[in-house]
């Protein structure tokens, strides 16, 4: 086995030191690729010639012959006509169904962009300072019209709904009688639900980098586990690792190696993440605070932002590779369960946000 090696390569732009992790401790892993048989070969039979038939046959019988040919090709065209039929209304059905989301999904977006400038229209009336409104459209909170979060928002709740819907179908596929093959196939779409997930975060990233960074997209139970905009892969391989049960002395072993080097590639993002705080801090506080003309200092933080995007990236980056890394290692009815626990806890920490909101409130004592 080969050890996994972390170091930090200078960045040219802004001289921090920025992890470059590699994940070949087990060597050349090959993924569990879904292998689908061939069709079995179709025997064609050549039919003989009848050409050399006497033409001395009876043409009452040939004619008796198509009657009754035509006759028992009647039902097959009906049946042909109700497939036919039956498809196009489960077209059209798709079509409605199509249409009718689209409207919804475009009047919650519009729904959304209504209540931002209502707040937004608030904070201006209510906020002043020195007699002069205060621009509430660089706040932050409450009145963010960006476009691509407000697409990221939909995104997201999309996502949660398909990974509930595939969360019942992986617990109900585990109770049945199916074999590896068909299991395969929900883990493969379990794991391309999360990639989907990194590629929508970092399109939002770009975006907003602060939104995706601050959690506010996800409940408050999850953003108390928050790291770097995600879950930090080695604590949830801690959360997850009883749920695999039965695991080999070489799957134990494997997983402890993985989480170690995880820890690791976590260390090297965390340091590099502190030291661009530490220089975003130097940016924005060079020169005289009591200066009024702060413009140069905001615009040499800005440069560097570009930084914070790459560490959310690399952040998914190392996510993703884990949950690939996990897939490998385990059997694809221990990946199923694996997947399964994972799910099971996120919606558990949105059940425990729900439920913290809701709760009672004691009344003031007197």
């Amino acid at each position: 086995m080969n050890s996994t090696s972390t170091q930090f390569v200078p960045s040219r732009r802004m001289g921090l030191y920025e992890p470059v992790h590699q994940m070949n401790m087990w060597g050349d892993f090959r993924g569990n690729s879904l292998l689908v048989s061939s069709p079995p070969l179709m025997l064609e039979v050549t039919a003989n010639n009848l050409d050399n038939q006497s033409e001395d046959t009876s043409h009452g019988t040939a004619a008796a012959s198509n009657r009754t040919d035509q006759e028992a090709s009647k039902p097959d065209d009906k049946a042909l006509r109700r497939l036919a039929q039956n498809r196009e209304a489960a077209r059209k059905s798709r079509l409605r169904k199509k249409a009718y989301v689209q409207q919804l999904e475009s009047s919650k977006l519009r729904l959304i962009q209504l209540e931002q400038e209502l707040d937004r229209a608030r904070q201006q009336q209510g906020l002043c300072v020195g007699g002069g409104s205060i621009d509430t459209s660089q706040l932050g909170y409450n009145g963010n019209t960006n476009p691509g979060i407000t697409t990221f928002e939909m995104e997201y709740g999309h996502w949660v709904e398909e990974q509930n819907r595939q969360i019942s179908d992986l617990k109900n596929a585990l109770v049945s009688d199916i074999g590896d093959m068909e299991l395969r196939i929900f883990v493969d779409g379990g794991m391309r639900h999360y990639f989907d997930l990194f590629a929508m975060k970092a399109t939002a990233a770009r975006a907003d980098v602060f939104f995706i960074m601050s959690g506010m997209w996800k409940t408050s139970a999850e953003r108390f586990f928050l790291w770097i905009g995600g879950f930090r892969p080695s604590e949830l391989l801690k959360v997850l690792s009883p749920h695999l049960d039965p695991l080999s002395e070489q799957q134990r072993l494997d997983i402890v190696n993985l989480t170690q080097s995880c820890q690791q590639a976590e260390d090297a993002l965390s340091q590099g993440m502190e030291k661009l705080q530490f220089i975003l801090a130097e940016a924005i506080a060079d020169g005289l605070l009591r200066d009024g003309n702060y413009l140069p200092q905001i615009g040499a933080a800005m440069d560097k932002l570009e930084a914070l995007v790459r560490f959310v990236i690399q952040a998914d980056h190392l996510r993703q590779e884990t949950l690939q890394q996990i897939s490998r290692i385990l059997t694809t009815r221990q990946a199923a369960r694996g997947l399964l626990a994972l799910g099971e806890y996120l919606q558990r920490l949105r059940a425990l946000s729900s439920c913290w909101s809701s709760r009672p409130r004691d009344q003031p004592q007197r």
